[in-house]
């Protein structure tokens, strides 16, 4: 049975956004959230960039609803000490639990600390050695580490929840899908991807859960809704590896100056018409997506909570 999730965007909307969205979400009948672990936003038309985790420290006092991050590089701009034990209390804290989705992240976020940024099979390498060290450190056990790209010495985290929160892995590539059957308990990615998922299950991840991330942009007018959307997330139309490379929004917004209105709306449903949405979720039913998580860009989040407590969530039923 597939669970259907509401993805909330952290580079769009603010702290107390986010937790009211996710309060609405909850209402409207979504099962799960997605929450965006960046420290710049895409585009600065997007506006926000808030530190994922206090907002989801706050979650777990307003929500009951489990909670992945979407994702969170473990890597380089926060040791993978610290986030070990900023998972660990989150966990903690969240009604509903908390799956630690991981990735091997953007220059956008990871150049901040001025350190080199490695090809993608080195940060691949980084991204194992970082998800093997915060296992361990979520033993409980005393832990020292030399490791090629990762030292420690005698750590331990004394607050942690009655069991490890399960690692999921981002791909959108066929070496990270591969590595994600590994390494983790489940799989990331946006889209149907098949070509990932079928890599995935291929090397490990057979049985495994998939949560998979689609875009929206509900309104009462499907053509300004359309032009909103390429207005605020051209990014998501942007092809190859520019979304991991590029190192400031203002690079992503001179790239998006080529992202048409039409490209845009092909990749999402955008307006009022249910069929439109209930036809794009269906493909990740059918591709073996365990979770969709599904993000409104959109103008007015009460009016789509509304519009998939009554028009999606019955048909989806």
């Amino acid at each position: 049975m597939t669970r259907f999730g509401y993805f909330l965007a952290s580079e769009e909307n603010g702290p107390r956004e986010l937790v009211r969205q996710a309060r609405g979400a909850e209402e409207a009948g979504f099962s799960a959230l997605w929450i965006s672990d960046h420290f710049h936003p895409w585009l600065d038309e997007q506006g926000h960039s808030p530190f994922v985790w206090s907002v989801i420290g706050a979650l777990g006092e307003a929500t009951s609803l489990p909670v992945t991050t979407a994702v969170t590089c473990p890597i380089m701009r926060i040791h993978p000490v610290i986030t070990a034990q900023a998972a660990a209390t989150a966990a903690c804290q969240l009604h509903g639990g908390l799956t630690f989705g991981v990735g091997t992240g953007e220059a956008l976020n990871e150049h901040v600390v001025a350190e080199r940024w490695p090809s993608a099979e080195e940060r691949r390498e980084m991204l194992e050695e970082a998800v093997g060290l915060i296992r361990e450190l979520w033993s409980g056990r005393l832990t020292s580490h030399r490791g090629r790209h990762y030292q420690v010495d005698t750590a331990r985290l004394y607050t942690l929840p009655d069991r490890p929160p399960p690692v999921f892995v981002s791909a959108f590539g066929t070496g990270s899908a591969r590595l994600a059957g590994r390494i983790g308990d489940g799989l990331i990615t946006m889209g149907t991807a098949p070509t990932v998922i079928e890599e995935f299950r291929d090397h490990g991840g057979s049985g495994k859960p998939i949560q998979s991330g689609l875009k929206v942009c509900w309104g009462p007018d499907r053509n300004e809704a359309r032009e909103y959307a390429r207005r605020r997330w051209p990014n998501d139309a942007l092809p190859g590896e520019a979304a991991q490379l590029l190192p400031l929004p203002r690079h992503f917004a001179q790239l998006a100056e080529l992202v048409t209105t039409e490209r845009v709306a092909a990749q999402m449903p955008c307006g009022p018409d249910p069929d439109e949405y209930l036809t794009a979720i269906s493909e990740y039913v059918e591709a073996g997506v365990d979770e969709v998580y599904i993000s409104n860009i959109g103008r007015d989040q009460d009016g789509f909570f509304e519009f998939y407590a009554t028009e999606i969530l019955p048909a989806l039923a």
